[in-house]
């Protein structure tokens, strides 16, 4: 009998995985929600697809996977999706599948005041925190530490949710409304308060096994993700591989995975360069494959793909060990934003460092590849002028939360 992944997909997304899943012979489920289940799958790689509604929660994705279970034995579970990664592990536990995080593990990667915890009591520097628990906490530190403050939720990813606040009336204010709401996902304790830092923030994205980073690619933001959701072009480039910046991010990153006890998998860890004091500072760090097209820069700038190192990691066994990616040093970059056409036509755009087109609705977006720096930001900066005038479109901001 073959080897049975399940794999939980909310988003459309990890097409790559699947289809390494699929090569080492493992049988393939995807679960996804019903609104997305006619989407560009990987269909040849798919051995069977179970739908849940579009709004179902971890407890109705725990309930399709038992059910699943029933018919064929389940031997791992993977989540795709930041949102997948606890109905995942809430699963694995539940079958008693050891192969994986249990809840509570994975929880490090996405709560931020688990997360913050952790980094600053391991010597990572984290901006000034507080949960928002207790109001006498609450306004000891506010009048401790300086404003601004940025009131985010704990378990969102992007810019989701986050409000950022000038003076402590604006912070009660906010923590006021989100009580008013009278709903749990919306309770203050659903959120923290951190300094909002000025600063460049940089990526680094690694496949981890056996608790050592195989892989990984180093890149920076060429706008904070903060802005790019209020409206822009998304950038984001491979750093200089002599940089200063360079070793030490790759420095913080190592000493970040190994106190998260990240053994096997993949990671996207965030970091902020602050403006003030040049020194680097925890954004955030996911157990998953960042979005934004980034595992496609590294693949052509670098040589690995992290959806499908990824999948090779998790269906690895003893038979078929996982084997560590060839990798080289260039440079990849990739504008993108919203676009005002539904499929907008780029084929104007003829620079010979152009490797992949995204082809998503209401989308626009370039992957280059060079084999130096300074070309790699001269074609963004190009490409950002000529994607502002040409498509940009710019959409509101939308909060979005977990139970």
């Amino acid at each position: 009998m073959k080897n049975h992944i399940v794999c939980i997909a909310s988003e459309f997304k990890g097409n790559e995985f699947l289809e390494e899943a699929q090569n080492a012979g493992w049988h393939v489920t995807l679960i996804t929600r019903e609104d997305i289940k006619d989407s560009d799958w990987a269909w040849t790689s798919l051995n069977e697809i179970v739908t849940v509604p579009k709004e179902a929660r971890e407890e109705e994705y725990l309930q399709a996977i038992v059910k699943h279970a029933s018919k064929m034995p389940v031997h791992h579970v993977v989540g795709l999706d930041e949102f997948d990664v606890l109905p995942s592990a809430r699963a694995r536990e539940y079958l008693q599948i050891f192969k994986g995080m249990s809840r509570s593990h994975a929880m490090r990667f996405r709560d931020k005041l688990t997360m913050r915890s952790i980094a600053s009591s391991n010597g990572i520097d984290c901006p000034e925190f507080v949960g928002c628990f207790n109001p006498k906490d609450i306004n000891d530190y506010l009048e401790k530490v300086p404003a601004p403050w940025i009131v985010k939720p704990r378990t969102e990813v992007s810019a989701f949710g986050i409000r950022k606040c000038e003076t402590a009336e604006e912070v009660w204010n906010v923590l006021t409304e989100l009580d008013s709401r009278n709903t749990w996902r919306d309770n203050p304790s659903k959120y923290q308060i951190e300094r909002f830092i000025e600063g460049k923030v940089y990526h680094v994205d690694s496949v981890v096994e056996g608790g050592k980073i195989v892989a990984h690619g180093v890149n920076e933001y060429g706008t904070t993700p903060f802005k790019v959701a209020r409206g822009g072009v998304f950038t984001s480039s491979t750093i200089d591989y002599k940089s200063k910046d360079r070793k030490e991010l790759e420095k913080l990153n190592k000493k970040l995975l190994k106190a998260f006890n990240h053994e096997r998998g993949v990671a996207h860890a965030e970091f902020l360069k602050s403006d003030e004091d040049g020194k680097f500072y925890l954004v955030e760090v996911a157990c998953r494959v960042g979005g934004a097209y980034i595992a496609n820069v590294h693949e052509h700038a670098v040589g690995f793909n992290l959806w499908r190192e990824w999948g090779k990691l998790e269906t690895a066994t003893e038979e078929n060990p996982y084997k560590k990616p060839d990798l080289r040093k260039e440079y990849g970059g990739i504008a993108l934003a919203l676009a005002k056409q539904e499929h907008p036509d780029t084929s104007h755009y003829t620079d010979e460092e152009i490797v992949y087109r995204v082809k998503k609705p209401k989308h626009v977006g370039l992957i280059f590849r060079s084999e130096t720096k300074e070309r790699m930001e001269e074609l963004l900066s190009d490409h950002q002028e000529k994607i502002t005038h040409d498509f940009l479109e710019i959409a509101p901001v939308k909060e979005r939360y977990d139970d």
